[in-house]
């Protein structure tokens, strides 16, 4: 079978912003690429997903029986790396461990394929009780473990109103090698470290994967773990990344950026948000210019969110907003965001670091902004100013 990549460097990239909010479903070509090994190039003709564990029927499925023997479903869905962010609470805070991701390792798309319910069901569940739903692909080595996996509750995966996913499709199309050809798990609302790609076994069980993945990264360590060491005392004390936070991002501009001014004096601000695990769709988007004393409302555009999707907002800002108040040296140069969502969920701003850098979701920001132009206008007020001072002392 042939790997592209290896385990030593995987594939792992973002988009730039501006690029991935142009269109409500990202294309495949400009979604992120998260991996932890190589990627494998799978025959979907001979492939198929063992289901065991606590099963009435150990099955075996193929490609061809997923697609074909189940009622096929859809569901729009953001896909969200759970280090997405990262970049900011590094620089931010201080040093965490992890690929340092600013704020493109996010998706929102189109999937499609059986309920993953539906197929457990035809294996027969023999547990009752709490139990979970391990996904695993043994394709290839990863660089923690000999195979990667993940697990999710059980009762989550029997509720049709989950989505629960065993994905043939996104967008209207097969499934890319980069995106988990020929099957994956879909997961609305959770991390996308769950969302196990190149799928090739699935058991059902008493405890949680025993997989790396799942029992030492994808954790909110306490804020008293700083190192290696200290994490590995403490990974069996914390629970696994489930569901995501709300959040939401500022693209554009970005921190950094030259804004130039349209005829009207305005400049475009715009971004992503996406809702707190279940309790889309977002209902809200707003940004404020001084640092969060008052907060103005943004317009969601393209299409309606959903309850798993993203929401793509923006809003015009007079730029003149943004130089100095009469008497202060520096500019505002600073514009925070914040999303609510159908479950009354709100950005607060407040977001505690943790070891390995993840579910960051402290209000998006765009700073050390410079404006084209600016140091004209702030000469020209200076002069009006200096002239009005002349005038005055001339007058009395």
């Amino acid at each position: 079978m042939l790997l592209e990549y290896s385990v030593q460097k995987p594939l792992n990239r973002e988009p730039p912003l501006n690029q991935l909010i142009q269109s409500f479903i990202t294309k495949s070509s400009v979604a992120y690429d998260r991996n932890h090994g190589p990627i494998p190039h799978i025959n979907g003709e001979t492939h198929y997903v063992r289901i065991d564990g606590a099963v009435d029927n150990v099955v075996e499925v193929s490609i061809k029986q997923l697609r074909e023997e189940f009622e096929q479903h859809e569901v729009i869905s953001s896909l969200q790396c759970a280090g997405n962010r990262r970049h900011t609470m590094r620089t931010e805070f201080k040093e965490v461990n992890g690929i340092d991701w600013f704020s493109g390792a996010i998706m929102n798309g189109v999937w499609r394929g059986p309920l993953l319910r539906d197929v457990l069901l035809k294996a027969g569940i023999s547990i009752e009780g709490e139990a979970h739903v391990a996904f695993s692909c043994h394709q290839t080595l990863v660089q923690d473990d000999w195979y990667y996996g993940g697990s999710i509750d059980l009762a989550r995966v029997m509720d049709p109103d989950k989505s629960i996913l065993l994905a043939l499709e996104l967008n209207g199309k097969t499934l890319s090698i980069n995106h988990g050809f020929p099957v994956r798990a879909v997961l609305p609302g959770i991390a996308g470290a769950r969302w196990v790609k190149w799928l090739d076994r699935i058991t059902i069980q008493r405890n949680e994967s025993n997989n790396y993945y799942q029992q030492q990264d994808y954790k909110i360590l306490p804020p008293h773990v700083e190192t290696k060491e200290q994490a590995m005392a403490n990974w069996h004390l914390v629970p696994a990344i489930q569901l995501m936070p709300i959040n939401s991002v500022i693209c554009t501009p970005e921190t950094g950026d030259e804004i130039q001014p349209d005829a009207e004096g305005k400049v475009v601000v715009a971004g992503y948000a996406v809702p707190a695990g279940d309790d889309g769709p977002v209902t809200r988007v707003e940004i404020s210019l001084d640092r969060g004393k008052t907060w103005e409302e943004t317009d969601i555009v393209q299409e309606t969110p959903t309850r798993w999707s993203w929401a793509l907002w923006k809003t015009k800002v007079d730029v003149r907003r943004l130089l100095p108040a009469e008497g202060e040296k520096e500019n505002s140069n600073r514009i925070w965001c914040r999303a609510q969502d159908k479950g009354g969920n709100m950005q607060d701003g407040k977001c505690q670091w943790n070891y390995r850098g993840v579910a960051y979701n402290g209000y998006g920001e765009a700073k050390n902004l410079t404006i084209k132009g600016i140091e004209d206008r702030l000469m020209e007020r200076e002069l009006v100013n200096r002239v009005t001072k002349l005038a005055i002392g001339a007058a009395a």
